[in-house]
This record gives structure tokens, C-alpha cells and sequence, in this order.
């Protein structure tokens, strides 16, 4: 091992593992196998050949909120996290360059007035998000009129959106629109109000860790691993982020 690649690995792993956060409130991303439990997906993949790449052993880290992550930065329990790039979050973790970008959406009822993302922000209009979420985040700083507000997991959006007769209801466009289709009278609104870029991450302070997973996280996208793990995965909706120079 030379000693650049020592030097990552005492940063990445410095209990010896591979501690990987991994968020199973974004199914694109994430799984659970319904038999096993096994965690899968494209943060899973990209995971288990970081680990590889450097002889480690991987433990998986799971949370159900990606606001919980963020707690467990504080916290000391991962090394590495899979979260959509944002400013609050940069202030405690160092992000690679993102590997997907996916498109956040609006998601009303059939009958609604709302008919384009600029006439969300009104007064009068309530948008519920997940709290944490990085729709959230960027909402919390660009909403001007509109009332936001919030529920636990991203998996229960819609249910509350329903349940409390809101205005509108803000996430990922691939998960709405599943959700869609499961409750009727329904529907998207056209184009996406943000892109959000999903990246791997590491706790600020471990430079070395983190330009690593910089050169990384490239290497996976230009050799085709993650548009791979896309389709391994089955995830539609979310496209292979484009490279950084």
C-alpha cells in the first residue's frame, strides 16, 4: 500500500471499516431486500467498490431520513454518506463531484388552480417536503410566500399531502410519480422546480479521504459503472451526472 493510499484509508476508515450512511428513505438510490434485508442499489454499489478498491471491509450505516444523516456527521458513526449536494450540508461535509442528478417536482390534485411551478410560491399555498430533504433545504431558501411544511420521511409525502388536503406536495419527480399512480386524482406539474445532484460525501476535515472520493466518483461515471448500476438497479428517472473538470 503506498503511503497516499494509506493516508485515505486511515482517514476513510479509521475504525478499521467502511462505515457508509446509507439513506433508505431514497428508493431510487437504495433497498432492502424484502427476504434478506441485504441493503442494494446504486449507493450500496458504489459502497462496496470504494471498499474494495481499498481492502476494507464495509458496514452499512442505515437511516430512514436524510436530515438523520446529517445528525450522524456530528455523531461520528459513518465515513461516507450518499446525499444530494447542498450549501447547509457542504458546512459539515465534503462532497465529490455529483454521480446523478435527478429532478425535483411538484405533484397537486387533478382539480387544482396550479398549473405551473412559478404559481407555487403564493400566498394561500402550502407545500409539504420531507424535513431534511434537500428539496427542503432549497425550498427553505427560495420560497417567499408560500408556507412550507413538513413531515418526517420522504416516503410519507403524499399520504399527508392527501390526509391534510394540502396545496402542494414537493420530492423527487421518479417517486411522485409512482405515487401518482397509486392514488388517483393526481397529477405532476410540467418541467422541475430544482435538479437535485446526488454525491458521495465525507465528514469535513479528512482532505485526503475527500479528494479521493473526488477522482473516484469521476472514474465510476466515465467508466460506465454507475449508468450500470442504473440499470441493474432499475432506477428510471435519474440520469448519469455529467464530468467535472
Amino acid at each position: 500500500m503506498t503511503t497516499a493510499i494509506a493516508a485515505v484509508v486511515a482517514e476513510l476508515a479509521p475504525t478499521g471499516k467502511l462505515r457508509a450512511a446509507i439513506n433508505f428513505d431514497n428508493p431510487l438510490l437504495a433497498s432492502r431486500d424484502t427476504t434478506t434485508g441485504e441493503p442494494g442499489g446504486v449507493s450500496v454499489d458504489l459502497a462496496r467498490e470504494l471498499a474494495r478498491r481499498l481492502g476494507l471491509a464495509v458496514d452499512y450505516v442505515p437511516y430512514f431520513a436524510a436530515g438523520k444523516v446529517i445528525e450522524g456527521v456530528r455523531a461520528r458513526v459513518w465515513d461516507i454518506c450518499f446525499l444530494a449536494i447542498d450549501p447547509v450540508r457542504a458546512e459539515q461535509i465534503q462532497f465529490t463531484p455529483p454521480y446523478v442528478v435527478i429532478e425535483g417536482a411538484y405533484l397537486v390534485a387533478d382539480d387544482s388552480p396550479i398549473r405551473d411551478n412559478a404559481e407555487v410560491d403564493r400566498p394561500g399555498v402550502r407545500v409539504l417536503v420531507s424535513t431534511g430533504s434537500a428539496y427542503d433545504l432549497f425550498l427553505s431558501r427560495t420560497i417567499r410566500e408560500a408556507t412550507i411544511v413538513r413531515t418526517t420521511a420522504a416516503k410519507d409525502v403524499v399520504d399527508q399531502f392527501i390526509a391534510q388536503k394540502l396545496e402542494v406536495a414537493a420530492g423527487v419527480r421518479p417517486a411522485l410519480e409512482a405515487d401518482a399512480l397509486r392514488h388517483s386524482g393526481l397529477r405532476l406539474l410540467p418541467g422541475r422546480f430544482m435538479a437535485i445532484h446526488q454525491a458521495m460525501g465525507c465528514p469535513r476535515g479528512r482532505d485526503a479521504a475527500a479528494a479521493y472520493l473526488g477522482t473516484f466518483i469521476e472514474e465510476m461515471k466515465a467508466s460506465g459503472f454507475v449508468a450500470q448500476a442504473l440499470v441493474r438497479n432499475g432506477v428510471i428517472g435519474a440520469s448519469v451526472a455529467p464530468a467535472e473538470t
